[in-house]
């Protein structure tokens, strides 16, 4: 049996392989990522997390950032055999990963919680939510106008502009 070749025989560049450079342009980054301006274009319209900035004159202009996302969206389709949705759901799981991963950012001075710190980080929080659940005490609320009587509300806008008050002027 023979065995199955790659398409592409030429390594696509790594992370490290892309030049050090703030914004490239779609054609340069055709070139990098070895794939179509057409294909990019596409990507765009179906991964959320590919969004290359558009200067003045409406040119693409991609991060580095986005091409180590284009690269990996390639990896992921071509090497990996993903559909564009599959593709699309393994990117969504590793950013939830990533997110569920970060620290909480409470800096307890130890780097191991210990049973009476997470009674007291507990004790915090429901203190917290007490104080939360408090109803909220409501300013006085001044009133603009005076409330409308029955038989005045029911008068046109032209009328209203055009009524002389309680005592007319006399002529």
């Amino acid at each position: 049996m023979a065995q199955h070749q790659p398409i592409r025989r030429n390594t696509p560049p790594s992370g490290s392989d892309i030049p050090d450079k703030l914004y490239f342009r779609i054609g340069e980054v055709s070139r990098l990522c070895d794939v179509p301006a057409y294909v990019l274009r596409f990507w765009e319209s179906e991964f959320p997390q590919l969004k290359p900035h558009k200067g003045g004159t409406g040119q693409r202009l991609y991060r580095r950032r986005d091409v180590e996302a284009v690269l990996h969206i390639k990896s992921l389709l071509y090497d990996e055999g993903y559909t564009i949705p599959g593709a699309r759901q393994v990117i969504k799981t590793e950013q939830r990963q990533k997110t569920s991963q970060l620290p909480l950012g409470i800096d307890t001075g130890v780097t191991t919680n210990s049973p009476q710190q997470l009674r007291k980080l507990q004790k915090d929080l429901r203190e917290l939510l007490v104080h939360l659940s408090k109803p909220a005490a409501r300013p006085a609320v001044q009133t603009i106008r005076s409330p409308r009587t029955g038989s005045s509300s029911r008068r046109s806008a032209t009328d209203k502009l055009f009524d002389p008050g309680p005592n007319p002027p006399r002529t």
